[in-house]
């Protein structure tokens, strides 16, 4: 997935923390993409983190009000928790071991060299790539498809042949008929040995392969929805979010806000 992250770093001593910035926002600008935010306090890093998505956090553990780790507890049960580097000028096991069951991927004890800190984050964002990724799988693949796709060493050719013209031209109108015109198969026994070789019918594989391919694109692109739709072989918009909502119970655009 490649887009800008965000970084967040909160420190209560603006020396620090606008030091941190500066060394992030220079490498950022040479050899990697991201915006670089600060927080001076738990409670201003909260509005930030409740406003806009955060990849990677960079947080002091001893600040005054709210902690480091008292931060971390209360992000511990969110749905889109980033990834965090703790820093601390203490280095005292307690602080680790706590900041380690609470998820940390990093613990890096202050004075930080630039070569250190960028070191970090470049792990911490090679970490947000490997979680998306493997979230983004998690919430695009269909898992009727998946299981189809697990017994294809069971399916005769004639229907794997079928599958495979259909994912390859989604865009297009696909009947039943045009389908089995191209294995060579009468389409009233083509649609009774779909059935049988898939548990779908015919109709519901293809609905199923353009949803799909229609979740992949909300994720990883910025097509409008009426874009998407045609896509995956739509004629109308309307028609595809009713369809949809039908199998994923919300619209395209409450989809790809929860990405």
């Amino acid at each position: 997935m490649n887009y800008w992250k965000t970084i967040l770093i909160v420190d209560d001593e603006p020396k620090t923390r606008n030091g941190l910035k500066k060394t992030l926002e220079v490498w950022a600008a040479s050899s990697g993409k991201a915006e670089v935010l600060c927080a001076a306090s738990g409670k201003e890093a909260l509005e930030i983190l409740a406003e806009k998505k955060v990849h990677l956090l960079l947080t002091d553990i001893r600040m005054p009000e709210m902690s480091g780790l008292k931060l971390l507890r209360y992000l511990e049960n969110q749905q889109h928790r980033p990834v965090v580097i703790i820093m601390s000028a203490y280095s005292e096991f307690e602080y680790a071991q706590e900041a380690i069951r609470l998820g940390v991927l990093n613990y890096l004890v202050k004075p930080i060299s630039k070569q250190k800190l960028i070191e970090a984050v470049k792990k911490a964002l090679e970490a947000v790539e490997s979680r998306e990724q493997s979230g983004l799988i998690k919430k695009v693949v269909d898992e009727q498809l998946l299981h189809i796709n697990a017994k294809e060493g069971q399916t005769k050719a004639v229907i794997k042949t079928a599958m495979r013209y259909v994912d390859e031209n989604l865009q297009e109108k696909l009947s039943l008929r045009e389908v089995a015109e191209v294995v060579h198969l009468n389409p009233s026994y083509f649609s009774a040995l779909f059935k049988e070789q898939t548990n779908v019918t015919f109709s519901e594989y293809v609905t199923r392969r353009r949803l799909e391919a229609a979740k992949n694109l909300l994720c990883t692109t910025d097509m409008t929805i009426a874009e998407v739709a045609e896509k995956v072989g739509y004629q109308t918009a309307k028609y595809f979010i009713k369809l949809f909502k039908e199998y994923e119970r919300q619209t395209p655009s409450q989809y790809r806000r929860e990405v």
